[in-house]
């Protein structure tokens, strides 16, 4: 570890989500500025441990957790693990989420509820389990990750965008919940960032989302991690309650 990336020595953060695309990003650079990693995935242990060896590789500090962050007492059980075992946590991102797309009147009802449990029901999950331990130390850095569909809409997406309003919406007002504590709250939206999700579209779509995008380009999972980073230091001890757009200008 340089010098340069020191800026979260002796912190531990918590990644959900944090086997690959903008998850795994999110855990290295974290760890890459010193911060001590538990991410969690739910069902890809090979790709955990892809996240894990790359941040040692890098000599960083790394642990994957299975967790399914929808089920309540799993992120209860997880948060106390942390506790017994690094004594502290002190970041929080919630980048844990799913999709099922379709439109609505072909989108079946267990599908949107199955977005809701993880997307919204998952992250006040985990909000609501680091919060005290936060209190108790009277510092913390949570950060949400959600889209900017949220405010722009998609179609095919009510479910998904629906629970991303709803997750800046939880920002806000966590942020003024916690803030007399040192606590900040913020939310990270990304635009179309460059993922395996996206590298499946054809190049005609790809060149009709470029034409959207004020910078003429799709982001990169690094973009949205070094957002993360900067909301997550002392840099940004007075910022809160925010949702930062990582869109190339897309509105």
């Amino acid at each position: 570890m340089s010098e340069e990336h020191g800026s979260l020595a002796q912190r531990v953060a918590l990644v959900t989500g944090g086997s690959r695309g903008i998850g795994r990003a999110i855990a290295v650079e974290l760890a890459r500025c010193g911060a001590r990693v538990v991410f969690t995935y739910r069902s890809n242990s090979q790709a955990a441990e892809e996240t894990q060896k790359r941040i040692e590789e890098l000599g960083g500090s790394a642990q994957a957790v299975r967790c399914d962050i929808a089920e309540l007492s799993a992120v209860d059980e997880l948060t106390a693990t942390i506790l017994r075992e690094h004594g502290r946590l002190d970041i929080v991102v919630n980048n844990a989420g799913i999709a099922r797309d379709q439109l609505i009147v072909r989108m079946k009802a267990e599908d949107f509820d199955a977005v809701v449990a993880t997307n919204l029901r998952g992250t006040w999950n985990v909000c609501r389990a680091c919060a005290r331990p936060m209190l108790k130390a009277r510092w913390g850095r949570i950060i949400n990750i959600s889209s900017v569909v949220a405010s722009s809409g998609n179609a095919g997406q009510t479910n998904y965008a629906a629970t991303k309003g709803a997750v800046d919406a939880l920002t806000r007002s966590l942020a003024r919940e916690l803030g007399s504590r040192g606590i900040t709250v913020n939310a990270v939206a990304p635009g179309f960032i460059e993922t395996d999700m996206t590298r499946e579209l054809s190049a005609e779509l790809v060149e009709g989302l470029r034409a959207r995008i004020p910078l003429g380009c799709l982001g990169s999972v690094e973009d949205v991690a070094r957002a993360v980073r900067f909301l997550a230091s002392d840099d940004a001890s007075y910022i809160t309650g925010q949702v930062l757009r990582v869109s190339g200008g897309l509105e």
